[in-house]
């Protein structure tokens, strides 16, 4: 019976005295202890020995008033159980019934007079008392067994529950598992300065995060903190602090709920790691069970060290500003890692989780100074610090202004990060780099970024009469494929012009900007920069009976023209002639090993080559980015390096090779083209904006419906393409080739470049010079004018073509045909048929000119005059003729230069004698 003795003697409760009479002890588990088997033998005992002046009653009321207590019951039956000799016995409980006693009084014997029984009047009422407080003792009895039962019920219990719980708490793979799987990916420039850090942007409470190890912190970080939220954390081996959940359940009695936290550290830990966010924001004596259950048996586990749970939370609570752990708290506010931190810059930091909104140091700075004076002090009491490094701590913080750069946008360059943020999700997955957090490293230069948007905003608003709102530019290293600058638009915030939809990554169409591409199919098939394309009206009929005839920009013919020219010049009907010869399946093939791809349709025709079809800037910049070097492929990137938290490269660009995608040799022929400023002069003049003070390529490009206007050029060590328009696809008013995106270009060029030296264009091995006619395009014969021959470049493989006299006469009248009419003997031109006035090479202003010459071969039966645009005329217009008189040093015709715009010009007599053509030319200049 040792349970009832648990249950009295407990602290607080006064103890049962021993019988002083016998030693005999109601109380189980005493000296003396008799048992129930005995007690009523006791009980009369106690009766027997009671006083006969205490009544009943009086014994009845001191009962009940001590019926309180279990100590006071004891202590008021052995304070009456004392003895008492004129009380009779009364009959045990246990023993048999005497009817005897009540039968017949005494009888006499014969030794003397009968003695009567004495009988107090008291007895009956005595003996009712003793029956009653027998009663009461065997009740209390009784209750005590229930209750100690139903207490150790109750452990029982709660054994078996805390075990139930404590068999869910994990191990530590788990625990680690379940705490916050997002940390930021920061983001920097080419220079390695954060531009930016990036989280899930779904997820409003995500924000900056770096999980740091312990050992990585400053120790002034876990004393402030340990100091400020559970200065007990290292003193108890609990995960609770047992004063404070004496508190809890106090207010859980007076209040009727959990409004006192009274959480520890470990507490905290498994609050927002272990339990479910429904539970975790309950107030619940349940989810309060649950916490002390998992804090109390992480805190014994020899698994979760203190300084493992330490790390955990530090790296897990929430600083204000989307800062979540030390360390993004330490970067955030003090650009500078947690190991760094001083104890004023720790306290300051530590104070902050407890409200992060209230004690925002952004918003209420003052308030936080308030609150870091608070942890100091705790810090004293602690013992981490004394009383003098207070203020000079409060004095170091105060006065610094706080402004965090915003989570997810960037200061500068937003369709860059965006492009960025996009490529990183594809690459790596969105989990990849928002869950674990990545260390980006951006090819990215914000003075080229700056030099870009300035060159865009500056010439898009000189062309708002010309209707042209939007400007996009693409600005890459080609030998790495480094994107150095991307400008989506005009201004990302203009809702007017849709400016954050990304031009540079829109797919929009070329014009003659893919041209280049044409052409290089067509070195790889054995063509020359002195390849001859006629230039005259011509109709293509495509496999499904459709006819097409293209036309020049600038609405005329020009003849037999060299591909030199023809690309220099952007004519359209030798690209177009150029490939019909290849075929569409050899350019698609090479514009793809560019990274130029278009989207599959199988109505393409031959107008691709015009820009038909489309694609992206960023991707046509790449395609020119291969061409200047040397043939070699980088894809574009605009990451130079990516890290995980733990400093585990995933990617560097220096660890990518080049892929050769063109010979060198055919690159730099197309270079060549490009660059050369006197082929393109034709066209664009000798001045125009696409003439650099460095080794340029260039090549412009505009649709026939005005819709998008580009130019894209590169020296050896820069890439620039731009583009000009409008988003919403509407056409621009008279905006030429050079109007539009080649003012942006230029000025990207010149101040990107700006001080550093020129670069020439490197000649690789395996090409050759050679002189050909520049009438045909093979080496000249006898018949080729000194003033039509010229220096070419070849591939050592695919040098220039035989001399053709015939060819070249064809070439000089502007004829197809001559290519196989055999000339006469005599049809060479001879001093027979000239002209001397204009003078060839001369300067003419605008009036009646009189044309003067020669015109008197032998057998001479008529003449014509002709004049065209250019050097080498693809259409001759008449002036005069057929004249049936020879001329001998007089007036040959008359002709009237007025209203002819600026430019060079060619006058050409055409004589016929004996069945043979022989011509006389002029070239001059008209100002």
């Amino acid at each position: 019976m040792v349970i009832l003795d648990s249950v009295i003697d407990i602290p607080g409760t006064e103890q049962a005295p021993k019988n002083p009479a016998g030693g005999v002890s109601p109380v189980p588990g005493r000296k003396g202890y008799i048992g129930p088997s005995a007690q009523g033998a006791a009980q009369a005992d106690a009766a027997r020995s009671a006083p006969s002046s205490e009544s009943t009653n009086d014994l009845r009321s001191k009962s009940s008033s001590v019926a309180a207590r279990p100590g006071a019951i004891m202590k008021s039956m052995n304070e009456q159980r004392k003895p008492a000799e004129d009380i009779p016995p009364v009959a045990s409980a246990q023993a048999p019934f005497d009817r005897t006693v009540l039968a017949a009084p005494p009888t006499t014997t014969n030794q003397g007079a009968p003695k009567p029984v004495a009988r107090s009047s008291n007895t009956s009422a005595k003996r009712a008392a003793s029956r009653k407080r027998n009663r009461l003792a065997t009740g209390f009895l009784v209750f005590a067994i229930i209750a100690t039962a139903a207490f150790f019920s109750m452990v029982a219990a709660g054994a078996i529950v805390y075990a139930r719980i404590a068999s869910e708490v994990p191990d530590p793979s788990q625990l680690l598992a379940s705490r916050s799987r997002f940390a930021s990916t920061k983001v920097y420039d080419g220079s390695g300065s954060l531009l930016v850090e990036l989280t899930d942007a779904t997820d409003m409470t995500a924000g900056r995060r770096v999980y740091v190890p312990f050992e990585q912190m400053s120790e002034w970080v876990w004393k402030a903190t340990t100091a400020t939220e559970d200065p007990n954390f290292f003193r108890y081996s609990v995960g609770f602090d047992p004063r404070a959940i004496l508190r809890v359940f106090y207010y859980l009695l007076t209040e009727r709920e959990f409004v006192s936290g009274g959480s520890t550290i470990t507490q905290q830990v498994v609050r927002n790691l272990l339990l479910s966010p429904d539970e975790r924001n309950s107030r619940t004596a349940s989810r309060k069970i649950r916490e002390l259950v998992f804090a109390n048996e992480l805190a014994r586990r020899a698994d979760y060290p203190r300084e493992k749970i330490l790390e955990i939370y530090l790296n897990e609570i929430n600083y204000g500003n989307l800062a979540y752990g030390i360390e993004a708290a330490a970067q955030t506010y003090f650009n500078k890692h947690a190991k760094d931190l001083t104890v004023a810059e720790a306290a300051f930091l530590a104070g902050i989780p407890q409200s992060p909104v209230y004690w925002d140091p952004v918003a209420h700075e003052d308030r936080t100074l308030l609150r870091m004076t608070d942890v100091l002090r705790l810090m004293v009491q602690a013992g981490y610090i004394n009383e003098s490094q207070v203020a000079p701590a409060v004095l170091q913080m105060g006065g610094i202004h706080y402004k965090p750069s915003p989570v997810n946008v960037a200061p500068i360059a937003p369709h860059f990060m965006n492009y960025l943020r996009a490529q990183l999700d594809i690459t790596y997955g969105r989990r990849q780099f928002e869950e674990p957090g990545l260390r980006v490293f951006t090819s990215l230069s914000p003075t080229v970024q700056a030099i870009a948007e300035q060159a865009i905003t500056e010439n898009i608003t000189k062309l708002a009469l010309k209707h042209v709102t939007n400007g996009a530019a693409v600005v890459m290293n080609p030998r790495t494929g480094e994107v150095l600058a991307m400008v989506g638009s005009v201004d990302f915030y203009s809702e007017t012009i849709k400016g954050q939809v990304d031009v540079a990554i829109a797919s929009r169409q070329p014009g003659s900007s893919i041209k280049p591409f044409t052409y290089l199919a067509m070195l790889e098939k054995g063509a020359s920069p002195a390849t001859l394309f006629w230039d005259v009206r011509t109709t293509f009929t495509d496999k499904y009976g459709q006819q097409y005839t293209p036309t020049n920009y600038d609405n005329t013919f020009h003849g037999g023209v060299l591909m030199r020219e023809s690309l220099a010049r952007s004519l359209n009907v030798p690209a177009v002639l150029a490939l019909d010869n290849i075929g569409l399946p050899a350019f698609f093939d090479i514009t793809h090993r560019a990274g130029i791809n278009f989207p599959p349709n199988p109505q393409y025709g031959l107008a691709v080559t015009l820009g038909g079809a489309e694609t992206r800037l960023l991707d046509l910049t790449g395609g020119y980015a291969a061409l200047a070097n040397g043939g070699n492929f980088m894809t574009p990137t605009l990451i130079t390096r990516i890290e995980t938290n733990d400093g585990k490269v995933l990617f560097d660009i220096h660890n990518e090779k080049p892929i050769p995608v063109f010979t060198p040799q055919h690159a730099y022929l197309i270079t060549s083209i490009l660059s050369d400023n006197s082929a393109r002069s034709k066209s664009f003049g000798p001045n125009s904006v696409l003439n650099t003070t460095r080794p340029t390529a260039v090549k412009t490009g505009t649709t026939n419906d005005t819709r998008d206007n580009l130019t894209i050029g590169y020296t050896p060590d820069l890439v620039v393409g731009v583009w000009a328009g409008n988003t919403d696809n509407t056409a621009m008013k008279n905006v030429t080739g050079v109007e539009g995106a080649a003012p942006i270009w230029r000025q990207i060029i010149d101040n990107t470049l700006k001080g550093k030296p020129a670069q020439p264009f490197l000649r690789p091995p395996g090409l050759i010079e050679a002189e050909i006619c520049l009438d045909g395009g093979h080496i000249p014969s006898d018949a080729c004018p000194t003033d039509r021959r010229a220096k070419e470049i070849f591939k050592q493989d695919q040098g220039p073509l035989a001399s053709d006299e015939n060819l070249e006469r064809g070439v000089r009248a502007g004829d197809p045909n001559y290519a196989s009419v055999q000339p006469a003997p005599d049809a060479t031109p001879s001093s027979e048929v000239k002209i001397s006035n204009p003078p060839n090479g001369g300067t003419l202003g605008r009036a009646l000119l009189s044309i003067r010459g020669v015109v008197n071969p032998p057998g001479f039966e008529r003449y014509q005059v002709e004049w065209g645009v250019g050097d080498s005329p693809a259409e001759w217009k008449w002036i005069s003729g057929p004249h049936l008189s020879p001329v001998t040093g007089d007036q040959i015709t008359q002709w009237s230069t007025e209203g002819l715009p600026n430019g060079h010009y060619t006058i050409r007599v055409t004589a016929t004698a004996g069945g043979v053509q022989l011509f006389g030319y002029s070239r001059f200049e008209v100002k």
